[in-house]
């Protein structure tokens, strides 16, 4: 389908959707999708909407241009992305591949419309993973007093290979402040968030002499607080008391690969807008 994504945020006010829908229908475009969420607490509006351009009387160019006037009389912040696409996505490690893995395996079968430009790891563990799968594997240094080299070379990859999306898929090292700013709201993370008493090594070991009863994982973006960014998605699985440390880890490994697709699915189809330290998340 040829046609647009709409993500837009203002403040709460009368009408809103109706004008959306009015330009659109003016335009002879065909809305698909309009999902739309109002935050009483902030008195703000927000929404995403999907719309066939095949039949518009104007062009797609001049259709986003002339969308500047309604966007402004809202004040409003939007942005639209041109369908179909496929977002640049850069994807780093370290030495566990199970998310690394699950997301080649459903960028394969066509579930997110991502271009994986490279695999970046700190360890070279995951090499042959890229190789594998045709996709350049860069290894960048980060022990020591390499680690801030190291994510300048990333940063120019990065840029480099145009990226738009950087996803951290079990890459066990703290991005520094000036990344988690220059690239805000386009870095992704997952990590064990139903675990966070358990610090340190070992975190299932801990979780399993704890006798808990819930593991989980939560998908979220990078902010300059550690793993206190937007969270995009969760996944839980129930414990069991004849459940060992190894099940634990297999369990939560389960958790983060989900929860990991779920939230880069989302991103990719541009179904969040992050207000504050919050991720509004419309659900395909």
């Amino acid at each position: 389908m040829q046609g647009l994504i709409l993500k837009i945020d203002c403040p709460d006010q009368h009408g809103i959707v109706a004008r959306i829908a009015s330009y659109i229908a003016d335009h002879e475009g065909n809305l698909i999708e309009l999902s739309q969420f109002s935050d009483r607490a902030d008195s703000k509006f927000f929404a995403r909407v999907e719309i066939d351009t095949t039949n518009l009387k104007v062009s797609v160019e001049d259709f986003i241009n002339g969308f500047i006037t309604l966007g402004n009389s809202l004040s409003a912040k939007w942005h639209f992305r041109t369908l179909p696409y496929k977002m640049r996505t850069a994807v780093l490690v370290t030495k566990t591949d199970h998310c690394l893995n699950e997301i080649l395996w459903r960028t394969q079968l066509g579930e997110m419309p991502i271009e994986i430009t490279s695999i970046i790891g700190n360890r070279d563990t995951c090499k042959q993973i890229a190789q594998n799968a045709g996709i350049p594997f860069h290894h960048i240094e980060m022990d020591g007093d390499q680690k801030e080299e190291g994510f300048k070379k990333i940063r120019s990859i990065l840029h480099e290979d145009k990226v738009e999306l950087t996803v951290l898929a079990r890459f066990m090292q703290i991005l520094p402040d000036w990344f988690c700013q220059e690239f805000s709201g386009k870095v992704i993370n997952i990590h064990h968030s139903f675990l966070p008493a358990f610090i340190g090594a070992n975190p299932y070991r801990q979780a399993y002499e704890r006798g808990v009863k819930l593991i989980g994982a939560t998908c979220h973006y990078v902010t300059s607080e550690l793993d206190g960014g937007p969270i995009i998605e969760q996944e839980v699985k129930r414990v069991q008391h004849f459940h060992t440390p190894q099940d634990l880890l297999r369990l939560g490994r389960d958790c983060e690969r989900t929860a990991l697709a779920s939230g880069i699915r989302h991103h990719v189809h541009d179904r969040t807008i992050i207000h504050n330290n919050r991720a509004i998340v419309f659900p395909d």
